[in-house]
């Protein structure tokens, strides 16, 4: 008994009441904007009910977590992988579709997402691998090899159509630059992106001829040195022929054949600008039709603006009660916030999530095992790139991409797998003083 009350003693209480305040908040949220008044409370069919029982198993498996022994995360993390591949291959073949994605397996009539239990995985793989006295992050090989854990989740993913899970795969890279990733991959890939806007947004041939006139600017610049230096030639011609090739055929081709039809509307929408009849699949249809995402987007400012500074009062939201906003109790969650609590509401609450975010990091500089650092920076940039998108996408600063919002939004898979994420972080913080590896 003594044991017990010494490993409960050494939890992080100050995560451990964000945790709680906030899958609090996230029940009262959904249960808002699904309850009307004369129903009753307790209704198996409601989806607030169904989160309340996901929170109860959460709190087990929480609970299981923190009496494991805390070298079991380490010394199963490679294989853990392995599982959640194996999972993820599965899902390809087998899966079900919903709501245009293949990324959800059935068992009896429970049903997840491999691909949101895989990201527990990938953490743990990556702060194996990092934090292993063979691995030098200074080599291009481990890089490529850090790189590579974080990748393949995401490229199995996307062949589910789960583009949207996909991408938080890439908040792994932040961790990476934690750790000694160099500052040119994260230039690079900033203008990566913004040449993939701009190919958006400007005409291919003007681009073309930007492009080229860009890097023959340059050329004349540094001329004298390109005589005396073979590789800056090869550099140079290289970069101008790589920036030509993903402008003008990758970055088509991906909004042609990889990317669905709703996601390339409403990354458009986010530019404000329209589809362009190459990238619609059926332009006839889709222009009688029209944009579904600019509908959402436009409904989720209305519920969040009409709440002003105070809000409407819980259970008082007009346009969550009457389902004028999309998805209210998973994507759009945060609108239940905005209309009922106003703009004080939606601060607090964005609050408690920095809260959260940066005891996290806290706790990941204070482990004297590299395993438990690693660990805690990937539940930090996993945390920050669902936070960050979800609220921007219901504000119109962000394609729809289908983010869940960390304990708010429905969905028994998301919880569980946030709920693992944070218990595996509070067992390696009470043995913050053990090597790990």
């Amino acid at each position: 008994m003594s044991q017990n009350k010494s490993l409960f003693s050494r939890v992080d209480s100050v995560t451990l009441m964000l945790y709680i305040a906030l899958v609090v908040v996230g029940l009262l949220a959904v249960f808002s904007v699904e309850y009307h008044a004369g129903e009753a409370i307790f209704m198996s069919s409601k989806n607030y009910t169904k989160q309340t029982q996901w929170l109860g198993i959460s709190l087990f498996v929480g609970l299981i977590i923190l009496f494991t022994d805390s070298k079991f995360f380490s010394s199963f993390a490679f294989l853990s992988y392995t599982l959640g591949l194996l999972l993820l291959i599965v899902t390809i073949f087998a899966g079900v579709d919903i709501k245009g994605s293949h990324s959800w397996l059935g068992i009896g009539s429970i049903r997840f997402q491999p691909g949101e239990v895989c990201k527990i995985f990938t953490s743990l793989a990556l702060a194996k691998f990092l934090s292993s006295p063979d691995t030098n992050f200074m080599t291009l090989r481990h890089r490529l090899i850090g790189a590579s854990i974080a990748l393949v989740p995401a490229l199995m993913i996307i062949l589910q159509k789960e583009t949207g899970l996909a991408l938080v795969y890439f908040s792994f890279f932040l961790v990476m630059y934690r750790e000694g990733l160099p500052n040119i991959i994260l230039i690079v890939t900033s203008l990566l992106v913004v040449l993939a806007l701009t190919s958006l947004l400007v005409d291919r041939t003007v681009l073309f001829i930007a492009i080229t006139l860009l890097a023959a600017g340059g050329a004349y610049l540094i001329r004298r040195e390109l005589k005396r230096n073979m590789t800056m030639r090869i550099v140079l011609i290289g970069t101008w022929g790589f920036c030509i090739l993903f402008s003008q055929v990758l970055v088509p081709v991906m909004f042609k054949h990889i990317l669905q039809k709703h996601q390339v509307e409403r990354i458009y929408s986010t530019l404000g600008k329209e589809v362009p009849q190459e990238y619609m699949k059926d332009p006839q249809r889709d222009e009688k039709k029209g944009n579904v995402s600019d509908y959402n987007v436009m409904q989720s400012k209305i519920a969040i603006g009409s709440g002003g500074f105070w809000g409407k009062g819980f259970l008082n939201g007009t346009s969550t009660k009457n389902e004028f906003v999309p998805e209210q109790h998973t994507d759009f969650i945060f609108c239940a916030i905005g209309e009922q609590f106003g703009f004080f509401g939606s601060l607090i609450l964005i609050g408690l999530y920095l809260m959260l975010m940066l005891r996290i990091l806290y706790i990941a500089e204070r482990q004297r095992s590299a395993f438990s650092r690693i660990y805690g920076y990937c539940v930090a940039a996993i945390l920050f790139f669902h936070f960050a998108i979800n609220i921007s996408m219901t504000i119109g600063l962000a394609p729809v991409i289908g983010i869940t919002l960390p304990f708010l939004s429905y969905g028994g898979s998301s919880l569980l797998s946030f709920s693992i994420l944070m218990f595996i972080l509070l067992r390696l913080d009470i043995d913050r003083q053990v090597m790990i590896r």
